[in-house]
């Protein structure tokens, strides 16, 4: 296996190239999570995988709960299936909040005011209310609390963290927390091998071929229980050695045949750049800089490799794409506006 049949595999098991998922709820689990800090790009990232979506109708499902947004892996927002948030969450939280420790010293945020804050935020919450950030503000600041410069969202993602909130549907643009309680089925707590075993198999499942390090990189698990997952998983996932290390993916994986040519407009940090710590396979060194490293720009994926950036700009009442490839594709031609026509469509701007 090279590195081109590699990347040919993850568009397939990303639902990138083709998919039989038919919503995003469905898109969300099976991907395990999605980066989602840049919101607007992360619909997009949904919506590239699901025929039919647009983005009101991904927005909609976001409203109504089918799928969640939280600090869940690395310290940065995700999207995640309700059924999922509360394993998941036992299983990543403790590292990315020991991770959060040293800057709650520095910010002078104390163990008292973590407390008090989920007692207040708790309180606010009940009765299924939705609030925005500007409006929990003043309830902390009303009990002393320090909310200025960043401390206010550390305070809130330590609350999301030890799963008493999550997102609520938005407010205009503005984003609401909610009682987790209010979002997402109470469960019992899963054996922490079990969480793992199946932590691991989701990930390599939907985002293999990968590495350990790979892996290791999404998920913020030690190489211990990485090494735990795959021994838990000995009859799911498979591996082979290329370019000098061992990738991952399920043992009944069956490739399909790739098209001829294919082009994709990916959002900056989609999983198919970002869940990865070795982006080699598919971002050639000489467009780090350009792409911001795959993963700070939006990219122009050409049979699985990335070949530029695109971006996005309102003309009148027109969205207009530009893009801007290394090399002149003459044979993506039509790929790529292809691409860009179903871009336009999700956005309402046919």
């Amino acid at each position: 296996m090279n590195s081109q049949q590699i990347a040919q595999i993850r568009l397939q098991q990303q639902q990138i190239r083709s998919t039989q998922l038919t919503s995003p709820a469905a898109l969300v689990e099976w991907m395990g999570c999605i980066q989602a800090q840049d919101y607007a790009g992360a619909k997009w990232a949904i919506g590239s995988r699901i025929p039919g979506s647009t983005d009101a109708s991904i927005e909609k499902d976001f409203n109504d709960g089918r799928f969640l947004r939280t600090h869940i892996l690395r310290p940065t927002w995700h999207f995640v299936s309700p059924q999922d948030i509360r394993w998941m969450l036992q299983l990543t939280a403790p590292k990315i909040k020991a991770f959060n420790k040293n800057l709650h010293v520095k910010l002078g945020i104390s163990d008292k005011d973590l407390s008090q804050s989920k007692t207040i935020i708790g309180k606010a919450l009940s009765n299924k209310t939705f609030l925005t950030r500007s409006a929990l503000k003043p309830l902390l600041t009303k009990a002393k609390i320090n909310t200025d410069d960043i401390r206010l969202g550390f305070l809130l993602m330590d609350a999301e963290l030890d799963g008493l909130i999550c997102s609520g549907p938005r407010q205009g643009k503005q984003f609401t927390y909610a009682l987790l309680s209010d979002r997402a089925p109470a469960q019992a707590p899963l054996d922490r091998d079990e969480a793992i075993s199946r932590l691991t198999l989701r990930y390599f499942s939907s985002h293999g071929p990968a590495t350990v390090n790979d892996f290791q990189w999404w998920s913020g698990l030690n190489m211990t229980d990485i090494k735990k997952g795959l021994l838990l998983n000995k009859s799911a996932l498979t591996h082979i050695v290329a370019n000098g290390q061992a990738y991952w993916f399920p043992a009944a994986l069956k490739a399909d045949q790739a098209p001829p040519v294919t082009a994709f407009l990916l959002p900056s940090y989609d999983e198919y750049t970002v869940a990865y710590k070795d982006r080699s396979d598919i971002l050639p060194p000489a467009l780090n800089t350009l792409t911001g490293y795959g993963i700070f720009k939006p990219v122009i994926v050409i049979n699985g490799q990335i070949h530029g950036i695109w971006n996005r700009k309102e003309v009148g009442k027109q969205l207009v794409v530009d893009t801007q490839l290394i090399k002149k594709q003459k044979s993506a031609d039509r790929a790529i506006t292809a691409a860009i026509q179903r871009y336009k469509t999700f956005m309402g701007n046919a």
